[in-house]
Parts: structure tokens; sequence; C-alpha cells
């Protein structure tokens, strides 16, 4: 997104582009960092823990269970930008349907200003100001989205969004996510975007205070009470879920470039973009998150008035260090190439 649309949290949508981050003003929080990609592969820890494989496709989901603990003492490297964020994020790959039938996976590719990385995630942590937010705690995680929904939800239009994109570099990206009706929309874009697709995913901003997880994985956080916060904004949280955690926003971009000729569409128009639950609505867009940074790291950066990745006290590494980090795949399926079906059939569970 353009950096401009991150500075006044009251301000979105009169944010105007910007070529080179810069700090607004006040003591907010907002930071952004990479995670490049580790595996793509079909295992779920926190829906299907111990499955293998589990019933579709994402990518990062690098193990078929994480024990309900402090992850950051379990793991030896990380992808992400901040060498000290030890968490998990992952989500649901994209592919396309040709003419013909098969499938071929949709290539992820670098966010803007993250040059270096490997495809991956984009993750931004926000803050409305210093001593706003709890910090999650060790063993902590969340579940964002349903893989089954295919209809649009009354009120929950800032949950995630499809940003599709007007040309190269970018184009088209002026305003914060999901809130420019001219290229957002809350299902899968209509029709070919010209330089890719953006996705967002807004992780729920208010928690019970007490339980690190719940049995479907949301129960124990909330939205405010005004619904699904707007990008950098938190709301106000219900008296059932009084603690209001960091905002966790996740970008993915695809490059859909090449199969943006409307030879290669369906005959019949339908979507031919479908995520890998099976579902060429995008209403079923979903992110899994589980908590790893090291100590108190992400508090500091909460209370620290930070932007971006400029921010001190934090240990950072830069992508061709990160992008040494790996892990094997565990599932004996292909995932590349022209394929008869998405791996796991299209499973939406």
């Amino acid at each position: 997104m353009f950096w401009s649309s991150l500075l006044a949290f009251a301000a979105l949508a009169n944010a105007a582009p910007q070529s080179v981050p810069i700090k607004g003003p006040g003591d907010n929080s907002l930071v952004r960092f990479g995670c490049s990609q580790v595996v793509i592969e079909r295992l779920d820890p926190l829906v299907n823990p111990g499955s293998n494989p589990s019933a579709h496709l994402h990518q990062n989901a690098f193990n078929a269970s994480i024990p309900s603990t402090d992850v950051s003492e379990l793991a030896s490297c990380t992808t992400c930008s901040f060498s000290e964020d030890f968490s998990n994020y992952w989500t649901a790959n994209m592919w396309f349907k040709a003419r013909n039938g098969t499938f071929k996976r949709v290539p992820q590719v670098p966010n803007r200003f993250l040059e270096g990385s490997q495809g991956g995630v984009t993750v931004y942590y926000v803050s409305p100001h210093k001593n706003a937010v709890t910090a999650f705690k060790p063993g902590f995680r969340m579940l964002v989205g349903d893989s089954m929904r295919r209809e649009p939800k009354e009120g929950m239009k800032y949950q995630s969004c499809f940003r599709c994109y007007t040309g190269p570099n970018f184009q088209g990206d002026i305003y914060g996510p999901c809130l420019d009706p001219r290229v957002d929309t809350e299902g899968l874009p209509p029709g070919p975007c010209l330089g890719g697709i953006r996705t967002n995913i807004h992780f729920p901003t208010c928690w019970d205070g007490v339980n690190l997880d719940s049995p479907n994985h949301q129960d124990h956080v909330a939205y405010p009470v005004e619904g699904p916060s707007t990008f950098a904004s938190t709301g106000t949280c219900p008296s059932s879920h009084p603690v209001k955690i960091p905002q966790v926003m996740l970008e993915i971009v695809w490059d859909t470039t090449a199969f943006n000729d409307p030879e290669d569409w369906p005959e019949d128009g339908s979507q031919p973009l479908y995520l890998s639950m099976g579902d060429n609505t995008g209403y079923g867009q979903h992110a899994d998150y589980v908590f790893g940074w090291k100590g108190d790291a992400l508090q500091r950066l909460m209370d620290g008035a930070c932007f971006g990745d400029t921010c001190t006290g934090v240990l950072k590494q830069d992508f061709s260090e990160a992008n040494k980090c790996s892990v094997a795949n565990t599932v004996d399926e292909e995932t590349e190439g022209w394929l008869e079906q998405i791996p796991g059939d299209g499973s939406g569970a």
C-alpha cells in the first residue's frame, strides 16, 4: 500500500501517494515487515492438528501441530525480517482454473518496499498510541474467517478484501486497504487485474483476557462493538472481550498477470480464480496466527512509536539471512505446474 495511507489513523480515506515511508505525528505504532514463504503444503496445525495431510493447501503452515507453549523457545530460525518474531502466519493459496479444466497455483511476489523477500506475507501490527494495547501471551493463537463461507456477510466487509491492481508496480494502490470501492472487493475480483491482486486480512482486536485459545480458535477474541475495524483503527472492545490487543493484518500479493488472457478463461465467463479450499468466490478467505515473539519484543514495538520496520531495541535481519531459514516439506504430493485438481480436491473444510 502507499505509505501515506498509513500516516493518520483518522484520515486514511484522504491519503495521497508517497514513494518512501515516513513517520506520522504522535506516539502510535504501525509496524510493517515481511516474512518470506517457507513451505506450500497441506498442513493446518490449528484446525487440523496432527493431520498429514490436512484438508486444503496453505503457505507457511510448516508443521502438523504446534505445542501450546512459547514457540519462540522451540524455533531455530525465522523468515521474518524481525529476527525476534517466530510467530506462525499462514493463509490459503490461490489457483487459476484454465479453460481445459486444469489448475495452476498463482505465484506470490514481494510486496512494495520489501525487495528481497520470497513471496510470503507482509505483516502489520498496529497500536493507536503508547500503552493502548496488550501484546499477546506465549501460547496465544487465533483464526479469522470461515473457509466454508461462499456468500457475503453483513457488516464484515473490513475483515478481508482483495485489491485489483490496475497496472504494473502496484498501480491503483492509493487508499487504505478495503477502503477503495474502485479496486477493493470482499470477494475475488470479477475480471482480470492488470497488475495482480493483493489480499488483506484483518484479525480481531479484542481479547477476553483469559483464554489463549478456544475450541473454534475464534471465541476468545472479538471485533469491536462497531464491527471489524478499518485499517489502523481499533474500535471499542465489548465487555465480554475487554482487553485491546494489537491489530494484526496480513497482506499477500498474487501475480495473476500470466492468467489475464480472456482466451484462457472459462467460456461461460465464470470466475477462474480459486482459493485452495475450492472457493471461487473469495468469501472463504481465512488466516491463522500463532504468537511467537521473543520475550516482550512485541510490547516494546507497540509502545515505542514504531513505523514500518524503523524501530529501535528489537533485532532485525536482512532477507539474505531470513531466506536461509528452511523447512522440509512433509506432504508427498505435487503442488506445482498444471494439475488435474487442486491438492485435496478443493475441500473447504
